[in-house]
C-alpha cells in the first residue's frame, strides 16, 4: 500500500529519496517523511496529506546535506493520517529511523513487551515497535543487519520494512515478507524501493529480493541473506522501459496518459507470442504441454478490475477449450475450502504480482497441487516468482490507482491463455486459432478508433456530473464490462454505480428505475449470438418506457438499437468474445471525465492504494 526509497550513495540522498517518493505517490498519499542521516544523527521531517505537504516543509525547515537516507508515502492501516503516524518512526533515543509497508499482526503483544520495559511509543502505528526492536538489537550486536534478522524473526504478519541506524552512517538495510521491495544497482549508488518506478531515472538494473530475506546497502555493494543469516542467491535483471514511461507526456492526468496509451499495450502484448504461420508460441508459460492436456479444471482468481477481465476469461477459456472455468473472488478463495487437485489450473491475475488476497490464494492452490500460471505486468515481482508459469502482460507502468490499460492487456492475455489451451490440447483447429489471432492483432487499430471518438462521451459525462447513481446492464462478456464500467465510476466519481446482468432486470433490479435515472447498456454483437441481442433491446425498451435515460454501447452498423437510445456510442464490430477490448474504453473515458468535472482527483481516488499488498 505504501511507497518507499532509500539510497546509499554520492549523490544528494534527500533529492533521490524525494524524487523517488513522487514516482511512488501513487502507492500511498496520507501521509509522507523522510530521514537522512547526516552529522552523526538522524535528521527527520514528516507531515499528514500528500507528498507536497512534505515539499512545503522541507523548504521551510531544510535537512541537513546527506547521502544516505529513507523516505515513505503511506496509506493508512493501524492509526490515522496523522504526522504522528507519517512514517519514519524513530526510536526514543533518536537514533534508528523504520519505514514500513504492510501489517505486523502481532504488534500489540510486542508494543506491550515494550512498554513493560520502558519504552514510550506516541504514535498509533504497528510500525513504531520496530525502531524499538531494532534499537534494542543495535546495542547488542552493533550490525544493523544482523539486528532486523533477529527482529524479523519476532514478527508476524506481511512486511517490507527499511531502516537506517545514526551509528552506521553509510548503511541501509531492508527486509521483506509478503510484500514488495527491490533493490536498484547503479554505479557506487544503490537504492531499495517498493517500485523501480523509485528509481529508474538513476538505473535500470535491479535485484530481485526473494520471500523473507534482509538486503544490506552500502557504497560499495550489496549483501543480501535470509532471515537465518544465510546468504541468499539473487535474481539481477534488466527494466526495459525508461524514467518517461512513467511521466504524464502533457497528458492532465497518468489515467488520461494511460487511456491513450491502450492501442500500444495492446500490440505490445501480443508481440513476438504469434509466429509467422498465426500459431501461438508461448515459450514463457514453462509448463509442458502434456500437463496442459491433463487439465480437468481452470480456476482463476483475482480481484478488483483482475477479477472483471477473469470473467471474461471464462467465456473463452469455456468456449475455445470445452474445460470447465471457474473465477473466484481471490479474498474469499482460501477461507471456503475449494476443491483442488493436481489435474486444476489456476490462473492469478495481478497487475502488481504483489496483490496479496491473490498471493495467499495461489499459496493456498500450490498446497493442494494445482498447478499455477500468474498474468502480471511486473517483472520479477512476487506472483509470478511464486506461480508455476507466467505471461507478462506489457502494458508498461500503470501509475493511476484505477486501472486502464492494464486490464486490457490482461484480457489479451487471457485470450492467449486460452486459445493456447485450445491449441496444445487440440481442441482449436490451427486455421481456427489463425482467424482469432488475426482477430486480435486488429483490435489494437480498433481501440484507437475508438478513442478518436470520445467528444460525445466527455459532453455526455460533464452533463451528468450532478448525478447521484448511474446503473449499467451487459449480457454474455458484456456484463462483466459493465461491472467494470461501475466499478470505474465509483473509484473515480465516488458515485453510487451499479452493473447487471441485463436479463436480471426483472428479478429486482428494474424497482431503481426512474425518470432520467442514466443507466448504461452495452450491446452484444447482433452477428454473434443474436438471440442475446434481442432481448438486450427488449431490455433497454424496458427501461426507456419507466423514464431511464439510455446510454447505449453497440456496434458500428447496429441500427436496431438506435430508435431506443438516448445516447448511442458506437465501436467497431469485432468477434462477441473480443468486444470487451472494445466496449470498455468508452466507460473508462466516461468515468474520468465525469469524476473530472466533479472536481475529483482521478490518478489517486480517496481511500484508494494502486497496490493491495495487505489482506
Amino acid at each position: 500500500m505504501c511507497g518507499i526509497v532509500g539510497y546509499v550513495g554520492p549523490q544528494s540522498a534527500l533529492d533521490v529519496v524525494m524524487a523517488g517518493l513522487k514516482r511512488l505517490e501513487y502507492r500511498g498519499y496520507d501521509s509522507a517523511g523522510v530521514a537522512v542521516l547526516a552529522d552523526g544523527g538522524l535528521a527527520t521531517a514528516k507531515r499528514a496529506g500528500k507528498l507536497v505537504n512534505l515539499d512545503k516543509e522541507l523548504s521551510e525547515h531544510p535537512l541537513p546535506a546527506a547521502v544516505t537516507g529513507i523516505g515513505h508515502t503511506r496509506w493508512a492501516t493501524h492509526g490515522g493520517p496523522t504526522d504522528a503516524n507519517a512514517h519514519p518512526h524513530l526510536d526514543n533515543a533518536g537514533r534508528v529511523a523504520v519505514v514500513h509497508n504492510g501489517i505486523i499482526e502481532n504488534f500489540a503483544p510486542l508494543r506491550a513487551e515494550l512498554a513493560e520495559r520502558g519504552h514510550e511509543l506516541p504514535s498509533e502505528t504497528d510500525t513504531e515497535v520496530v525502531a524499538h526492536l531494532l534499537a534494542e538489537e543495535y546495542s547488542g550486536s552493533a550490525d544493523l543487519a544482523e539486528a532486523m534478522r533477529r527482529v524479523c524473526g519476532r514478527l508476524e504478519g506481511a512486511f517490507t520494512l527499511v531502516a537506517v541506524h545514526a551509528d552506521a552512517p553509510d548503511v541501509v538495510v531492508g527486509a521483506r515478507r509478503n510484500s514488495p521491495l527491490v533493490v536498484g544497482v547503479g554505479e557506487g549508488e544503490y537504492f531499495l524501493a517498493s517500485d523501480v518506478a523509485a528509481f529508474i531515472a538513476h538505473t535500470r538494473d535491479a535485484v530481485e529480493l526473494g520471500q523473507d530475506q534482509v538486503v544490506e546497502l552500502r557504497r560499495d555493494g550489496v549483501r543480501v541473506t535470509g532471515f537465518d543469516g544465510t546468504p541468499a542467491d539473487v535474481r539481477s535483471y534488466h527494466v526495459d522501459w525508461d524514467a518517461s514511461a512513467a511521466e504524464k507526456a502533457g497528458y492532465a492526468s497518468f489515467m488520461l496518459k494511460e487511456i491513450a496509451e491502450q492501442p500500444k499495450a495492446v500490440a505490445d502484448t501480443l508481440l513476438g507470442r504469434i509466429d509467422g504461420s498465426g500459431t501461438l508460441s508461448l515459450d514463457e508459460l514453462r509448463i509442458p504441454p502434456g500437463v496442459l492436456r491433463e487439465v480437468g479444471k481452470v480456476v482463476v482468481v483475482a480481484c478488483g478490475t483482475a477479477f472483471h477481465a477473469g470473467l471474461i476469461a471464462k467465456y473463452a477459456i469455456e468456449h475455445w477449450t470445452r474445460i470447465p472455468c471457474e473465477v473466484e473472488l481471490a479474498s474469499e478463495f482460501r477461507y471456503r475450502d475449494p476443491i483442488l487437485d493436481q489435474q486444476t489450473l489456476v490462473v492469478a491475475i495481478s497487475q502488481s504480482g504483489e496483490t496479496m488476497d491473490t498471493l495467499m490464494a495461489l499459496r493456498h492452490a500450490r498446497e493442494q497441487g494445482a498447478r499455477v500460471l500468474a498474468i502480471c505486468n511486473t517483472n520479477g515481482s512476487t506472483i509470478p516468482r511464486e506461480s508455476d508459469a507466467v505471461l507478462y502482460t506489457h502494458a508498461g507502468p500503470e501509475v493511476a490507482v484505477a486501472s486502464t490499460k492494464a486490464f486490457l492487456t490482461q484480457l489479451v492475455a487471457c485470450y492467449l491463455v486460452a486459445l493456447y489451451l485450445g491449441q496444445v490440447r487440440g481442441t482449436k483447429y490451427g486455421d481456427e486459432i489463425r482467424d482469432v489471432v488475426r482477430d486480435l492483432s486488429g483490435i489494437s487499430g480498433a481501440v484507437e478508433r475508438v478513442l478518436g471518438t470520445m467528444d460525445p462521451v466527455r459532453e455526455l459525462a460533464r452533463s451528468l456530473a450532478h448525478k447521484n447513481t448511474v446503473l449499467f446492464l451487459g449480457r454474455h462478456v458484456g456484463h462483466p464490462v459493465a461491472l467494470e464500467g461501475a466499478l470505474k465510476l465509483k473509484e473515480l466519481a465516488y458515485m453510487h454505480a451499479e452493473g447487471f446482468a441485463a436479463g436480471e432486470l426483472k428479478h429486482g433490479p428494474i424497482a431503481l428505475i426512474e425518470e432520467d435515472l442514466p443507466v448504461v447498456v452495452v450491446v452484444p454483437s447482433p452477428r454473434g449470438r443474436s438471440v442475446l441481442h434481442d432481448k438486450i433491446v427488449s431490455n433497454i425498451q424496458e427501461i426507456r418506457a419507466r423514464g431511464a435515460r439510455t446510454i447505449v454501447i453497440a456496434e458500428e452498423g447496429d441500427e436496431a438499437v438506435a430508435p431506443y437510445a438516448d445516447h448511442l456510442v458506437r465501436v467497431p464490430a469485432t468477434p462477441t468474445l473480443l468486444q470487451p477490448l472494445v466496449a470498455t474504453v468508452p466507460l473508462q473515458v466516461f468515468a474520468c471525465e465525469l469524476a473530472t468535472a466533479r472536481g475529483n482527483e482521478v490518478d489517486q481516488p480517496r481511500n484508494l492504494a494502486k497496490s493491495v499488498t495487505v489482506e
